[in-house]
């Protein structure tokens, strides 16, 4: 009986631990993160939610055949203007200077570099960075079977960082079709098409859009326009210039930058927008030459209750932009516009404060003209203004 009797305990004490030992293991799982085998990561690859690679084949063979290489570097002749006009700005320049004790650069070495670029239209014009080709003179494009052309700047746009070339003697251009990227989603799959690090032509590589609307200060100019889209796609060297295009294989933006602490692809990288790419390349080729925005040229408050009864204004509503300051010389001092008017619409668009006026007035250049609405001690007049070179 007593053998019995310790059968059975001892039972119990092991169903015990038995118990005891699956609940730390069931803690320990939770806790613990959980290294994902091969064998689980090909299974998840291959489920049918996850699995698009038909889309990225069509969406490849549509847009691969649109993207070039693109050589630019500067003449001779270039580099000597260019040390000419900085003789006559500095009598002292082929002196030992403070670069050399610090191990400063030739500034009169001819510059190169490359990039990618997009076939826009079938009579050879080509979008692709102003950083890539803005500083050149000698412009070589490839195409994606390998042919050289020669090519020329139309124009470039340094406050989008965009620019348009044209290749001399390519027949049979396919351009590559341009998007929406207003309809473009957080989330939706992405293609990046371009030649990384100059060498590895036409390639692909896909990945979501992270985010839309990126400002990231990173155009080197007062005016810049950032609208960037993110995207995971991997983009190194050599992709700028190129195509970022989406399921349908249309052009959605123009990859420009990466953010990497080592110079290569760390995660994330930037494109601009089709929506903008469209304004800035059709009015290059239109109008032809350098584009170069300009401000207004006023300063002030916006308008609300408090500056209504400060200033005693009489408004149809306590909305707009008071006019404080014209600067001389500028295009509101020549058109016409005074200290006191209250700027309440551009090109009949409203404007209830200063950012309204610079998102109306983005995209305008000198030369261009604008209706600007104000209200002059109580009453309401247009006053057309040609925008003009800042000084």
């Amino acid at each position: 009986m007593k053998p019995f009797l310790q059968m059975i305990l001892a039972g119990v004490i092991g169903g015990i631990m038995t118990l005891g030992g699956l609940k730390l293991f069931q803690t320990k799982s939770i806790s613990t993160p959980i290294e994902v085998s091969p064998s689980t990561y090909t299974s998840f690859n291959n489920s049918p939610s996850y699995n698009v690679a038909g889309d990225f084949v069509e969406s490849a063979k549509k847009s691969t055949g649109s993207v070039v290489h693109i050589y630019a570097e500067e003449s001779e002749e270039q580099v000597l203007l260019k040390r000419n006009s900085r003789k006559r700005s500095d009598p002292f320049s082929d002196f030992f200077g403070f670069e050399d004790f610090f191990g400063g650069g030739n500034f009169y070495a001819p510059k190169n570099g490359s990039g990618s670029g997009v076939i826009y239209s079938s009579e050879g014009y080509v979008i692709t960075n102003n950083h890539v080709v803005g500083f050149a003179d000698k412009i070589t494009v490839t195409d994606h079977e390998g042919k050289k052309y020669n090519a020329t700047k139309v124009g470039t746009d340094e406050s989008t960082d965009l620019a348009v070339l044209k290749v001399v003697g390519m027949k049979n251009a396919v351009p590559m079709r341009v998007g929406d990227s207003e309809k473009v989603s957080v989330g939706e799959w992405v293609l990046a098409v371009g030649n990384p690090f100059g060498y590895l032509t036409s390639t692909v590589t896909a990945g979501i859009v992270s985010a839309k609307g990126r400002s990231l200060d990173i155009i080197q100019n007062d005016k810049k326009i950032e609208e960037f889209i993110q995207t995971d796609a991997a983009i190194n060297p050599g992709n700028s210039g190129g195509a970022l295009v989406n399921l349908q294989g249309e052009l959605i933006g123009i990859n420009t930058a990466i953010a990497t602490p080592t110079g290569v692809f760390a995660g994330y990288s930037f494109a601009i927008p089709s929506k903008i790419v469209k304004k800035v390349v059709s009015d290059i080729i239109e109008k032809g030459g350098n584009i170069e925005r300009t401000n207004l040229g006023v300063g002030g408050y916006d308008v609300n209750d408090e500056l209504v009864k400060e200033f005693g204004l009489t408004l149809k509503s306590n909305k707009g932009f008071y006019v404080e300051e014209v600067e001389k010389r500028s295009a509101a001092q020549m058109g016409g516009l005074l200290p006191g008017d209250v700027i309440i619409a551009i090109n009949n668009l409203n404007v209830e404060n200063y950012d309204d006026i610079e998102k109306h007035m983005r995209y305008n250049k000198v030369g261009d003209k604008v209706n600007i609405k104000v209200s002059r001690n109580g009453k309401e007049m247009t006053i057309p203004i040609q925008l003009m070179k800042s000084f």
